[in-house]
This record gives structure tokens, C-alpha cells and sequence, in this order.
């Protein structure tokens, strides 16, 4: 303890044998035996001096004066008797030590405010012994400068133990947080929480139990940042994926990925699938759901999907058995031409549906003439069966087009297709 700590008051000469050349480890256990007597007085001193010189603790006070009493006199209790007896008392005190460090972690109080308080503790400590020593036994009052260096290690060495059993519990703490977010996440995504939990899972992820969500889903990289306006994400790992919930708030679901397209550049093969939007926490399941479709129809190279816009895809992507007898019973003849020549028909048909039907945008995209895609498109028509003009041929070509492209990337898997009759 540092020697301006040492205050001695004046105190008439004491008549007496001298006990010079006494052991000052006598001295100093012979001060502080009164001192147990003496702990409720120093603990309301030390309470006193917390509240006035220690704002985190005048809080505490403030809240539970009875806490902070207990906690302060079982730390003097537990100081002076290592000054007693430190060989049986040191590791009493010690897990004291520990335990409030500990507890006042678990209740957030600032490090810095509880080593403060032990040093203001131990300087009260040493206050005591000298006013003890020099009142009752000034002949010794020189000894304790011998002491005063081992008062301030034990000072010392229970702020180390103090900050050290703060720290393993704010770990610990921190863990079972973290581990207690990831756990309702994933609940949450896999639409396994109760309705009542919801509550205690927003809380839990700092998100509004209301409101519109989405998910979205990122393969082959790292989670999209979060963009600069704030948009609340929390991201869960999967083996396959990983996971973020969305908080829209005021956004549509299209900006959100727009502005995610236009913020994000993905490396080769990073492939992201947005679900449509929901409402509530409650819809973060389907929202799961939804984007696991979306990602399925991402083209394997990479890039971004919202499902919203791709509807026609993602119905055969939900069903791929279905995909697969769709393609093969409407572009089988297509697919049954030499492989250049089917490539050739295939593509012509995928540009001019891209381009809303004109043959003139399509053959600017194909690089070829107008009537090139016309005579084409007829060539398809003859070999498939189906009409270019009648709606509902026009729909299984489209959907057959969306199998077709998903097989061929590897988005879907394909399996054996349902049982039915050929068409014609």
C-alpha cells in the first residue's frame, strides 16, 4: 500500500517496556486481530466511501443497499482474517474474491469500478491497522513501513484474482449468449419456436417481433455486409449456407435486392437466394423455405436470386420429378436432334420468350435475321407439338424451358419422373 496511505494520529507518550526489534509480522497481526471486531463499522464506512467516489456503485446502492453491504463485509471479513491467519485463511479469501467478481460481471458493473473498490477497501484496511498501531502501540508505528509493501501485494493480488474471475465470467457469459441467438435463429429459420416464445426470441435477436422479414440465403462465400442504411440482419451458419434473418422495415423486398446486387460483388460461384416477404417473426420459417427455392435455381456460376422474380422457376424447382417429365415429354423431340442443332432451336426459343415474343429483339440478341428466328420457332413448333399462340402451350414450354435450364446448370436435382402417358 502506498506510503501517503499512512495517516498516524498524535497520541500522548505510553509509558510501557519498549518493543523495539519486535517482528513486524507480529505487529501487524497483532493490529489486525481487533479488527474483526471492528468489521461492521469499516463496512459502513467502505459502503459510504463507495457511494460517494464510485458512481457504478452508488447505482448498485442505490438498487439493493443490503447487496452491497453483504458483499462489502464479507470481503473485510475475509481480508482480515488472511492477515490473521494467511496460510489458512489466503484461499478462503481468495474465492471470495472470485465469487464477487463473478456476480458483479453477471450484473454488468464496469471492471474498472469493482478494482477501484478493492483498492479504496484495502486503503481502508491499512488506515485501520495504523490508527490500531500507532493509538495502542506507538513504539511499533515505525515497523510498519516493513509492512506496508506486503499490505499493498495482497492489495494487489486480489485485484488481480478479482479481474481475472470477471473476465472468465464475462467469457462465459458472452458464450451463453451468443449461444443462446445462434439457438433461437435456428429455431426460428427451421420454424420450430412457439408462438409465446416469439417474445423472448425477439428480445434475445434485437429484432421487432412484427414487422416484414425475408431470409436470405448465401452459398460459396461470406455473408453479404450489412447495407449502409442499417438494416438489421442476423446471420446463423449452415453446413450448406449461411443464414441471415432480415428486418425489412421500410424497404420492398426488390430494393433490398437490388441494392444488395448493387453493393455486393460475389466472388466466382458465391450464389445468394432471397425468399419473398413475410410478416413476423412467425413467417421466418416459410421465409427459410422460400429462399432454399430461390438458391436452388441460382445458376451454379453464381449470382443473385429473388424468388419473387422467378416465380415459373421456382414451381419446377419445388417439384423436380414433375421438372423432369415436363422436359421430356415437351422438348424431348428438341432434345433428340444432333446436339448442335437441338443447342441451336433451344436457344432461339429461350431469347424470343425473353424478349416478350418479337422475333426482331430476338434475332439482334441471336445475331441472325428476323425471319431466321421465324422459320426456327416454327421448326419448334412442328417438332413439339405445341403452338406458339395458344396460352396454354405456351405455358409448358416456359416451365419446360425453366426445368430444362435448372438441369442443365445443376441447380435441381433431377429423379425418376412420375408415371404418365406419352404426349402425342
Amino acid at each position: 500500500m502506498p506510503a501517503h496511505l499512512v495517516r498516524p494520529r498524535p497520541h500522548p507518550r505510553t509509558g510501557g517496556a519498549t518493543t523495539a526489534g519486535t517482528d513486524p509480522i507480529a505487529v501487524l497481526r497483532r493490529a489486525a486481530l481487533p479488527l474483526m471486531g471492528q468489521i461492521p463499522v469499516l463496512t459502513d464506512r467502505l459502503t459510504a466511501e463507495l457511494y460517494a467516489r464510485v458512481p457504478a456503485y452508488r447505482t448498485a446502492i442505490d438498487t439493493d443497499p443490503g447487496d452491497v453491504r453483504r458483499e462489502v463485509q464479507r470481503s473485510l471479513r475475509h481480508s482480515v482474517a488472511s492477515l490473521l491467519d494467511p496460510a489458512r485463511s489466503r484461499e478462503a479469501a481468495r474465492a471470495c474474491t472470485a465469487r464477487i467478481g463473478a456476480e458483479r460481471a453477471a450484473r454488468g458493473l464496469p471492471l474498472d469500478a469493482l478494482v477501484h473498490a478493492f483498492r479504496l477497501g484495502g486503503a481502508l484496511v491499512w488506515q485501520a491497522l495504523v490508527d490500531e498501531v500507532t493509538r495502542h502501540h506507538p513504539r511499533d508505528a515505525h515497523l510498519l513501513v516493513h509492512l506496508a509493501a506486503d499490505v499493498r501485494g495482497f492489495v494487489d493480488e486480489h485485484c488481480a484474482c478479482v479481474t481475472d474471475a470477471y473476465h472468465r465470467a464475462e467469457h462465459e457469459l458472452t458464450w451463453r449468449r451468443e449461444n443462446r441467438r445462434r439457438l433461437t435463429a435456428a429455431a426460428l429459420l427451421d420454424g420450430a419456436t412457439r408462438i409465446a416464445d416469439l417474445p423472448e426470441a425477439a428480445a434475445a435477436l434485437g429484432l421487432p417481433e412484427q414487422g416484414r422479414y425475408a431470409v436470405v440465403l448465401v452459398a460459396g462465400g461470406q455473408p453479404v455486409a450489412p447495407l449502409a442504411d442499417g438494416t438489421r440482419t442476423v446471420w446463423h451458419p449452415s453446413p450448406d449456407a449461411e443464414r441471415g434473418i432480415v428486418a425489412l422495415g421500410p424497404h420492398d423486398v426488390r430494393e433490398l435486392a437490388a441494392r444488395w446486387r448493387g453493393s455486393t460483388a460475389p466472388g466466382a460461384g458465391v450464389r445468394i437466394g432471397i425468399s419473398s416477404a413475410v410478416e413476423g417473426l412467425a413467417g421466418v420459417g416459410v421465409a427459410r423455405r422460400l429462399a432454399e427455392t430461390a438458391l436452388r435455381i441460382c445458376p451454379a456460376g453464381g449470382g443473385t436470386v429473388l424468388l419473387d422474380d422467378e416465380l415459373p422457376a421456382a414451381l419446377v424447382a419445388g417439384a423436380p420429378a414433375l421438372g423432369t417429365l415436363l422436359v421430356d415429354q415437351v422438348l424431348g423431340p428438341l432434345r433428340a436432334l444432333p446436339p448442335v442443332d437441338g443447342a441451336l432451336l433451344l436457344d432461339t426459343l429461350t431469347a424470343w420468350l425473353d424478349c416478350d415474343g418479337s422475333a426482331q429483339r430476338a434475332a439482334t440478341r441471336l445475331y441472325c435475321h428476323r425471319n431466321t428466328v421465324l422459320n426456327r420457332l416454327r421448326r419448334c413448333e412442328q417438332l413439339t407439338g405445341r403452338s406458339l399462340t395458344r396460352p396454354t402451350d405456351l405455358v409448358e414450354l416456359a416451365l419446360a424451358l425453366h426445368a430444362h435450364r435448372l438441369r442443365a446448370d445443376g441447380s435441381v436435382a433431377t429423379g425418376p419422373a412420375p408415371s404418365s402417358r406419352s404426349a402425342g
